[in-house]
C-alpha cells in the first residue's frame, strides 16, 4: 500500500492516478482540500506567467496544460459528474489570458517580454489598447496595449478537489483524517507515518510526501511557505470573458472569471512564514490594483477572502520523484503552479514523462540554502493550529517556522 501525505490537489491527484493504475493507496490529511488548493485562483497559464529565468518551469507547465482536457474528462467520469457541462464540472475554460499595460514603460516591458516569448516559440498576440478593450470592454480606458496568450486556461480548484474526493470515495480509497507527526524509518528506509491520534501509525510500501508548505516539517526538503491573500467577488453575470493580468504600482494582479459570475482577484506574495491571517492592507492593495485594471470591480459583492500558503523552493521548480531515502517520494514545492502541475506531477511519478522528470528531480543541481531533500526527520515540534496539509504541526506564535527564509 502507498501512503500519500497531503490532501491538496497534488496529493489527491497522485492518489487518484495510483488507484486507477491498480495500486492500493491511502491518503492522510486532517482536512483535505482546505489549504493552498482552497485559496488558489486556478490559473493554468504557463505562457502568460513565463519569466526570463524559469524556462524549466515553462516546459513543465506547457506539458501539464496539454494533459488538462483529458484529465478533467477522466476525473468527471470517475467522480460521476456531467462531463458535458463546464468541462466535466470543474469549470475548465480555455479562452486565454490577457496581460495589459498602462504607461509607456509598462508597454515597453511587455514588448520585451513578447520578444522573449516569440523567441521561445510561444503563441502570443500583441494588441493595442483598443484591441484589448474590444476583447474585454470592462477594461479601464487607460490601458495602452497588451499581450494575449490564447492557449492559457483556468479551472476552479475547489471543484477539482471536490471531484477528486468524490472519485477517490467511489474507488474505495481510504482517507485518514489525521495529522502526520513523523515518518517511520527502519534500516534507513521510510516504512510509514506516525499520527497524532489513533491508530497512532500507518505502514505502507512507500510514502509520497505532498504536504505543500508543511513538507519541511517531515523531511529535510527546501520548501518554505509563501503567503498569498485572495478575494472572491460576485456578480449576476460574468464581468470578464478571460483572465486579465497587469502590473499596477509595481505589483502584479490578476482577475479570473468563473462561469457563475464569480471573479477571483489575487494575489499577494508575502514571505511571512506560516502566517495565514487575512489583513486589511492586503485586501486593500488587491482591490486598489484590480480597480485600476477593471473599474467595475468595486460594484461587486465580496463573496470570500482567504489566505493560503504556497510551497516555495529556491528555484521555484517543484521536487517530484525519489527523495534519496528508500521508501520516500517527494511531490512538493509547486509554489504558484500546484493546480497547473497536478496532472504532470502524477504522470512523472508513474514514469510517463521520463524526459521531464530530470527537470523536477529532487536530486537536480540546486542553488540556495539548505542541505537538500534527501534525508528525513523523525518528528516535528510546535503548536498545532492549522488544517491545510497532512504534515506535522506547524510552529506556534513566537516560534520561527523551520526553513522559512525571509
Amino acid at each position: 500500500m502507498d501512503l500519500v501525505v497531503g490532501g491538496g490537489i497534488v496529493g489527491l491527484t497522485i492518489a487518484w492516478r495510483l488507484s486507477r493504475a491498480g495500486r492500493a493507496v491511502t491518503v492522510v490529511d486532517p482536512a483535505p482540500g482546505t489549504g493552498a488548493s482552497h485559496a488558489a485562483a486556478g490559473m493554468l497559464a504557463p505562457v502568460s506567467e513565463v519569466t526570463y529565468t524559469e524556462e524549466p518551469l515553462l516546459r513543465l507547465g506547457v506539458a501539464s496544460l496539454r494533459r488538462w482536457p483529458s484529465f478533467a474528462a477522466e476525473l468527471a467520469a470517475d467522480a460521476g459528474l456531467d462531463a458535458s457541462t463546464a468541462r466535466g464540472g470543474v469549470d475548465l475554460r480555455a479562452d486565454g489570458t490577457l496581460d495589459v499595460a498602462f504607461g509607456a514603460d509598462d508597454l515597453a516591458a511587455l514588448g520585451e517580454l513578447a520578444d522573449f516569448m516569440e523567441k521561445l516559440g510561444l503563441p502570443v498576440e500583441r494588441l493595442t489598447g483598443r484591441e484589448c478593450r474590444r476583447l474585454e470592454p470592462m477594461l479601464a480606458p487607460s490601458v495602452r496595449g497588451g499581450l494575449l496568450a490564447p492557449g492559457d486556461a483556468w479551472v476552479d480548484p475547489r471543484r477539482v478537489t471536490a471531484a477528486l474526493l468524490a472519485a477517490l470515495d467511489r474507488r474505495g480509497v481510504p482517507l485518514v483524517r489525521a495529522r502526520v507527526s513523523g515518518l517511520l524509518r527502519e534500516g534507513g528506509a521510510v516504512r510509514g507515518v506516525s499520527l497524532d491520534r489513533a491508530p497512532g501509525e500507518l505502514r505502507g510500501d512507500g510514502v509520497v510526501l505532498a504536504a505543500g508548505a508543511w513538507s519541511a516539517e517531515l523531511a529535510d526538503v527546501e520548501v518554505r511557505p509563501v503567503k498569498g491573500q485572495i478575494m472572491r467577488l460576485r456578480s449576476p453575470e460574468p464581468l470578464l470573458r478571460r483572465c486579465v493580468r497587469g502590473t499596477v504600482h509595481g505589483a502584479h494582479v490578476y482577475l479570473v472569471p468563473r462561469g457563475d459570475g464569480e471573479l477571483v482577484v489575487g494575489a499577494t506574495q508575502e514571505e511571512l512564514g506560516f502566517d495565514t491571517r487575512v489583513t486589511a492592507g492586503g485586501l486593500y492593495e488587491l482591490l486598489r490594483d484590480a480597480r485600476e485594471l477593471v473599474p467595475g470591480v468595486t460594484e461587486l459583492e465580496v463573496a470570500d477572502v482567504v489566505a493560503g500558503l504556497r510551497p516555495g523552493t529556491p528555484d521555484n521548480v517543484p521536487y517530484i520523484g525519489p527523495s534519496g531515502t528508500p521508501g520516500l517520494t517527494l511531490a512538493t514545492g509547486h509554489h504558484r503552479g500546484g493546480v497547473l502541475l497536478a496532472p504532470l506531477t502524477a504522470a512523472v511519478l508513474l514514469g510517463e514523462e521520463p524526459e521531464l522528470a530530470a527537470l523536477c528531480s529532487p536530486s537536480r543541481p540546486r542553488t540556495g540554502p539548505g542541505t537538500g531533500p534527501g534525508a528525513t526527520t523523525g518528528t516535528t515540534s510546535g503548536a498545532t493550529s492549522g488544517t491545510a496539509s497532512g504534515a506535522g504541526p506547524r510552529p506556534g506564535p513566537g516560534s520561527p517556522p523551520s526553513r522559512s527564509w525571509r
